[in-house]
């Protein structure tokens, strides 16, 4: 078993097509195919079921993914050891960070960083703030950044920027008049549709949050929509009469849509958070690492 037979097999498993496989890895559909057939005659067993034009995992391939995963991710962190041992701060940096982060307060600062240090090599991936941390624990990024609070004490945490929903909805919309000049309290809340971001993205547990301040729960509202995006959420908007609670940063200077702040009740309750930086304690920290946590200072709170 080779580490190129694993790639292969991870690409496979991730994408159920033999085809798509190939493509990504820039091999030819015989290659992928030789190397999984090798795979499993040298193990005696099947790793994916043809399923008619199609494949699955088996039930063997699906718990050996877990496996394969893992010993990828040890031998990336060997090469990026190995890379590392160079003067120059150079190399390679993955960051995992949740969609508001990633769209709006990340990519000026990452900029900075290839300015200061053009021998380091960034890639970026985006999803919700579980996701995120997901990618730090598992070893697959180097740095995360989340919103709203930090997991669980298994990872470092560093408070980098800071951040407050607001509600958004349509321009013109009445709510966003009446929520500037005089509030809005639970009745209010009640009333409106809603549409939500996905439950384990940072913009929905701050609202949670939010609405347990106010004796609330998603459960009480007019739910229409929960959707997997903060683009996914703006474009609803511009269809209808719902509302939604978003970062400013998203929605500042988003077309057809306008925003206010909600200022409801105790400070306990206001809709704020924290854009919060993610490393993983037992990693070795790479230069390239180093240089990015230098350039992400610490945001006080408050």
């Amino acid at each position: 078993m080779t580490l190129d037979q694993l790639r292969i097999f991870l690409a496979v498993a991730e994408r159920r097509h033999m085809t798509r496989a190939a493509e990504a890895l820039g091999l030819t559909q015989s290659a992928v195919s030789a190397a999984i057939a090798a795979l499993e005659g040298a193990h005696q067993l099947r790793l994916f079921d043809r399923v008619g034009r199609g494949i699955e995992l088996s039930d063997e391939g699906a718990r050996f993914l877990p496996e394969a995963r893992a010993v990828l991710a040890q031998a990336e962190r060997a090469r990026i050891a190995l890379e590392d041992l160079g003067r120059a701060t150079r190399g390679r940096l993955r960051i995992f960070a949740s969609q508001t982060v990633a769209g709006t307060w990340l990519p000026p600062r990452l900029m900075a960083l290839r300015g200061a240090h053009p021998g380091v090599e960034v890639s970026l991936a985006t999803g919700n703030s579980a996701q995120a941390a997901q990618a730090v624990r598992e070893g697959a990024a180097d740095l995360g950044f989340v919103e709203g609070e930090a997991p669980a004490a298994d990872l470092r945490a560093r408070v980098v920027a800071q951040d407050r929903l607001v509600l958004v909805a349509a321009a013109g919309h009445p709510v966003l008049a009446r929520a500037a000049a005089r509030g809005l309290g639970a009745a209010q809340y009640r009333a409106l549709s809603w549409v939500l971001r996905e439950p384990g993205s940072g913009s929905r547990a701050v609202f949670d949050a939010h609405l347990a301040g106010l004796g609330l729960g998603a459960r009480d509202l007019d739910v229409v929509l929960e959707l997997p995006s903060n683009e996914s959420v703006a474009a609803a908007l511009r269809a209808g009469g719902a509302v939604a609670m978003l970062s400013e940063r998203a929605v500042a200077g988003a077309p057809g849509l306008g925003g206010a702040e909600v200022d409801w009740g105790p400070e306990s309750t206001r809709p704020r958070r924290n854009f919060t930086l993610l490393t993983h304690p037992e990693r070795h920290r790479t230069r390239a690492l180093e240089a990015a946590l230098a350039l992400f200072a610490p945001c006080p709170q408050g």
